[in-house]
């Protein structure tokens, strides 16, 4: 089989298909691959694509350069002064945020084909919740995980709530929402965060390998076990990124998450004060 590049219609995600493999790329080194609004969209389209695509059989989800994803753009946050997109009201606000999570995160973690991440560096906020929404995931001995929302007044988005109180347990999920430190790639795979950690030099052939023995194996019944391993976890994905959506875009409207904002383009300590 021939292997193709898929246009997404941006360069923020670069997708190509390649035996069974679809590879989906987060493009924007330069901003540590932060989620674009053009990435977003497109995302959502190759996900819908995929999981209808009887040619994709497996889908991998890493980022360009050294990192995986940072999650939102926080300096076009802080550009803008609060955390909606554009001039919508607060219901539509989240009503588009609910769309989005489902339509990426919940894609991923629900898609009838197994999903893989690479990380080849950090996973922040919405990043991390994206690593973790899928089946499993290779870390390289530099990367890190960070929930990273405390640090800007955010409670949270993209799943990650769920997704990490699912693999690591309420206890240890609310001390790193609460206090956002990094999770080394020793300690993420101790905690069950990451399934593999690999030098740098091997994450492309670690992936390979991984991806491969997935796109060759049994499709309905990887279909049916995905089916079964979610019911297993018990709560419903879909209610917790509803929620989420709601806190998140209510957050963004606060004094504290401005501050935040300016504070990680100043690179200095935020002051919160608690509106």
């Amino acid at each position: 089989m021939t292997a193709s590049e898929i246009d997404t219609g941006t360069k923020d995600l670069l997708a190509r298909l390649d035996a069974g493999i679809l590879t989906l790329t987060m493009n924007r080194p330069d901003a540590r691959n932060a989620m674009s609004r053009a990435m977003n969209t497109a995302l959502q389209q190759q996900l819908a694509a995929a999981e209808l695509d009887p040619a994709v059989k497996c889908i991998v989800l890493t980022g360009a350069g050294k990192g995986f994803c940072a999650g939102g753009d926080v300096k076009g946050m802080a550009a803008s002064g609060d955390g909606t997109v554009g001039a919508l009201t607060i219901d539509e606000a989240i009503h588009r945020q609910r769309v989005n999570q489902r339509a990426t995160a919940g894609k991923l973690f629900k898609m009838p084909k197994p999903t893989l991440a690479a990380l080849p560096g950090a996973a922040a906020g919405a990043g991390l919740a994206l690593a973790l929404a899928c089946d499993l995931r290779i870390m390289t001995t530099p990367a890190i995980m960070t929930t990273a929302f405390a640090r800007v007044g955010f409670s949270g988005d993209y799943g990650g709530s769920y997704f990490v109180t699912q693999l690591v347990g309420a206890a240890k999920a609310r001390e790193l929402y609460f206090l956002s430190d990094r999770v080394d790639a020793a300690e993420a795979l101790r905690l069950g965060l990451t399934n593999w950690v690999c030098a740098p030099d091997e994450l492309a052939a670690k992936t390979h390998e991984i991806a491969q023995r997935l796109a060759r194996g049994p499709t309905v019944a990887y279909r049916y076990m995905k089916e079964n391993l979610n019911r297993a976890m018990g709560g419903d994905v879909d209610d917790c990124m509803d929620l989420e959506a709601t806190h998140h875009i209510h957050c963004g409207q606060t004094e504290d998450h401005r501050e935040a904002s300016r504070a990680f383009v100043e690179k200095r300590e935020p002051t919160f004060k608690g509106r």
